[in-house]
């Protein structure tokens, strides 16, 4: 089963067939549905209801006040890039240790209201000259720390910032229109490692990139992720974690404005959006 958030409301889907959940569009309320212990058996007791339709411009990102939060360096191709972008600012070794430590990297991504949704515009940041999209498989747990669903999502870097010092992080990663989710929650509790990533992006109506992984090549565990995530930390509305990527365009490659974006990832669908 799929949920959707849109200005209709909440909306199961299930053998292509979408009904209503709830009416209500407010954050609050959503932040309340996610939470639901019962989550899974209350979406499936929709099912029941008459069927609806389902407008792909209605469609919000999967989100509330929920945090978003993001792994990074867990894939080999994710450590190998952030080796090679940090050549020259001394991030290079430690991005090999923690690829083969066993805490993993954890960094903040994203307030639910800084999260962009389908079609809406994502951005690059106007003091970087090399900006890149990083599709991962986007885990979404309730507060007690248990996976509910996985969506999918795009976390817009700035890799010169980054590669220049590991300590500008944050500012090659949070920034306005730097986060999207979507299109809907698949909800699982184990996602599964067999799905395909697939990036594309279309430069004036022509493919300027494109490429895939599978979830397979992900080091880490789903829940060995959450785990280190829940450490000392609580989210009372859920959270949502980026598990790292594993597509990485050259580095000869930058987005520029106008560029379309596309992830998809089997059984959950697809995230497009264009860049501002």
């Amino acid at each position: 089963m799929k949920l959707y958030r849109t200005t209709k409301g909440a909306l199961v889907e299930e053998g292509g067939q979408f009904r209503l959940l709830t009416e209500s569009t407010a954050a609050d309320d959503w932040n309340e549905l996610i939470c639901d212990p019962d989550l899974h058996a209350r979406a499936r007791s929709a099912t029941a209801n008459a069927p609806t339709h389902l407008d792909p411009s209605s469609i919000l990102a999967p989100v509330g006040s929920q945090e978003v939060w993001a792994a990074g360096v867990t894939y080999y191709r994710s450590r190998k890039a952030r080796m090679e972008e940090s050549k020259d600012g001394g991030g290079g070794d430690f991005y090999d240790r923690v690829y083969a430590a066993e805490r993993p990297e954890l960094f903040f991504k994203a307030t639910g209201r800084r999260v962009v949704g389908p079609g809406q515009p994502v951005c690059i940041r106007s003091d970087a000259k090399w900006s890149v999209p990083e599709p991962e498989l986007t885990l979404l747990a309730n507060p007690q720390g248990i996976i509910v669903g996985c969506t999918v999502g795009n976390d817009m870097s700035s890799r010169d910032i980054e590669g220049e010092n590991p300590l500008y992080l944050p500012q090659a990663k949070v920034y306005n229109g730097s986060c999207a989710l979507g299109p809907c929650i698949l909800l699982t509790n184990e996602p599964s490692r067999a799905a395909t990533i697939h990036l594309e992006i279309v430069r004036q109506e022509k493919t300027a990139f494109a490429g895939s992984t599978t979830l397979a090549e992900l080091k880490r565990e789903f829940k060995e992720l959450i785990h280190f995530l829940f450490r000392d930390n609580s989210f009372p509305s859920g959270v949502f974690l980026m598990t790292g990527t594993g597509v990485v365009p050259g580095d000869d490659f930058t987005l520029a404005s106008g560029d379309v974006i596309r992830i998809q990832i089997d059984g959950i669908g697809t995230l497009e959006n264009r860049v501002a």
